[in-house]
């Protein structure tokens, strides 16, 4: 491996932890009573498909398509969620609505402080 791979990736691996994984995770385990753990390890593992899908998509089409990926994501996730339990379910669409608020709204902050 290279120098510059190890460094990519290792960017990769710290940027793609966030709270929001940390809180769906929380949601996950307190719905279906399964460990905390396993649900990440495992969940991870499945995910790692779904990443390369997302680096792809956004190579062809942008942001928007990438972020039009991930919202259906998110609602696939409230679909599997809603097995578990509705409220989880809901839960994970309100969690998709705000991330997409976010990304319309954040350069329009960013703006009013850097000019």
């Amino acid at each position: 491996m290279s120098k510059e791979l190890m460094m990519a990736s290792m960017g990769l691996s710290l940027f793609i932890i966030c709270p929001r994984m940390a809180g769906m995770v929380n949601i996950i385990a307190k719905h279906s009573q399964v460990s905390l753990i396993y649900s990440a390890l495992f969940g991870t593992v499945l995910s790692i498909p779904l990443v390369i899908a997302m680096v792809l998509i956004f190579a062809k089409f942008g942001i928007w398509g990438a972020l039009a990926f991930c919202v259906l994501t998110d609602l696939g996730a409230a679909l599997f969620m809603k097995e578990i339990s509705l409220k989880a379910g809901i839960e994970t669409l309100v969690i998709a609505i705000f991330v997409v608020i976010g990304v319309k709204v954040s350069p329009y902050i960013v703006n009013i402080f850097i000019k």
